[in-house]
C-alpha cells in the first residue's frame, strides 16, 4: 500500500485526490492547504482523510510514502526538494520548477536518494496523444514535416508565470513525448496587454537538425477556447483536437507528390494527395487515473516514470530559452548539445 499525501487543494488538487484515492494498492493520507476553507471542503469530500495547513507535517509523517505538489510553481523547488531529502516520492505539478538550474538540481536529489520523481505532464496519459506517439513512431506519417498547435481561451490569468510557462507547457511536453527528435534552437514573441500582468499572448517557434519545425500560439485573451494541433508528415497528416467530445484525432491520407518532369530530368513536378480521412478508436479512460496509477506502479517496481524527471527538464529548459527570446523581441535561441540529443 502506498500512501499518499497531497500538498495544495485549489484547482487542480481536487481531481488528484479523486484520481488517487481511486487507484488500488493507494490511499490518499493527508492534505496540506493554507486556506482553512479548502481544508473544510476536503473533511466534507473525504472524511478519512486528514488535513493540516502546514506541509512539513506531510513531510515528515513517516507513514507518507509519496508526496504530490500541486502548489503555484514559484513553491516547487524548494517543497520538492524538502520531500526527496526526507526519502519520500515526489510528483510535482507542471512545470517542473521555474529554471533549468531548479530542475536540474531536483532530477540530481532523486537520483541521489533513489526515489520517483514524476512530473505531471498530463497530455503524455490521454489516449489520443498516446495513439499519435504510436502513429509517429510506427512511421504511419512518415517523415515528419512540422508540428503546430494553438492552444487558446479567455483567462485563467496567472499571476507568478506568463502564458508560455501557463498554456504552452502543455505543447512543449506533447512535443516532447510525440516527435522522434528534440528542438536545438528557440524564437518566441509575446505581449502583455494588462498593466501589471505577464505575457498574455505569445508565438513559439523550434527548429530542429532536420527540417521538422513546430509552432505554438498561446492566449488568455481569446473570445472562445481552441485545442487544435497539426502534425504534418509526408504520407499523411493529423488533427488532433482536443475540445472533440468523439474522433479527437483525425488521420488524413493528404500530401504532396513529387514526380519527375518528362522532359527534363532536373524538372520536379508537384502533385497533391487527397485520400481518405479515418478517426482511429481511442481507450477510454481518464488520464489524470492512468497517470495515477502509473505513478503507484513505478514507486512499488522502482521503475522510471514516462514523464520523469528528465521530461521535465528538458521542457523547462526550453521554456527557459523561450522567455529569453521573448523579452529580446524573438531572437534565436540556441539549446544546448546535450538537449538536442533523442
Amino acid at each position: 500500500m502506498v500512501r499518499v499525501g497531497v500538498v495544495g487543494y485549489g484547482y487542480w488538487g481536487p481531481n488528484l485526490v479523486r484520481n488517487f484515492s481511486d487507484v488500488a494498492d493507494c490511499e490518499v493520507a493527508t492534505v496540506c492547504d493554507l486556506n482553512p476553507d479548502r481544508r473544510t471542503l476536503v473533511a466534507r469530500r473525504h472524511p478519512s482523510v486528514s488535513t493540516t495547513a502546514d506541509p512539513e507535517d506531510l513531510i515528515r509523517d513517516t507513514r507518507i510514502d509519496a508526496v504530490v505538489i500541486a502548489t503555484p510553481v514559484s513553491s516547487h523547488f524548494e517543497l520538492a526538494m524538502r520531500v526527496l531529502a526526507a526519502g519520500k516520492h515526489v510528483w510535482v505539478e507542471k512545470p517542473l520548477a521555474l529554471n533549468a538550474a531548479q530542475a536540474s538540481r531536483l532530477v540530481e536529489q532523486a537520483d541521489r536518494v533513489g526515489r520517483t520523481l514524476l512530473v505531471d505532464h498530463t497530455f503524455a496519459y490521454t489516449p489520443a496523444v498516446r495513439k499519435i506517439r504510436d502513429l509517429v513512431a510506427g512511421d504511419a506519417l512518415g517523415d515528419i514535416y512540422y508540428y503546430d498547435s494553438v492552444r487558446v481561451n479567455l483567462g485563467l490569468f496567472q499571476h507568478d508565470v506568463d502564458v508560455i510557462w501557463d498554456l504552452a507547457v502543455h505543447d512543449l511536453s506533447i512535443i516532447d513525448y510525440v516527435l522522434p527528435d528534440r528542438p536545438c534552437a528557440v524564437s518566441a514573441t509575446g505581449m502583455a496587454h494588462v498593466p501589471g500582468q505577464p505575457e498574455n499572448i505569445a508565438y513559439i517557434t523550434l527548429f530542429f537538425e532536420s527540417s521538422l519545425i513546430a509552432h505554438v500560439h498561446v492566449n488568455w485573451l481569446a473570445p472562445l477556447k481552441v485545442r487544435r494541433t497539426l502534425i504534418g508528415g509526408s504520407r499523411k497528416m493529423i488533427v488532433y483536437d482536443d475540445l472533440e467530445a468523439s474522433e479527437k484525432v483525425k488521420v488524413y491520407d493528404k500530401g504532396l507528390t513529387m514526380r519527375q518532369g518528362p522532359d527534363d530530368v532536373y524538372q520536379m513536378l508537384a502533385g497533391y494527395r487527397s485520400g481518405d480521412m479515418w478517426s482511429p478508436q481511442l481507450e477510454i479512460g481518464e488520464a489524470l487515473h492512468s497517470e495515477a496509477r502509473h505513478f503507484v506502479d513505478c514507486i512499488e517496481r522502482g521503475a522510471t516514470p514516462l514523464t520523469d524527471g528528465r521530461s521535465g527538464l528538458r521542457v523547462v529548459q526550453i521554456l527557459e530559452a523561450a522567455s529569453r527570446s521573448m523579452r529580446e523581441r524573438g531572437r534565436i535561441v540556441e539549446l544546448e548539445a546535450s538537449q538536442c540529443a533523442a
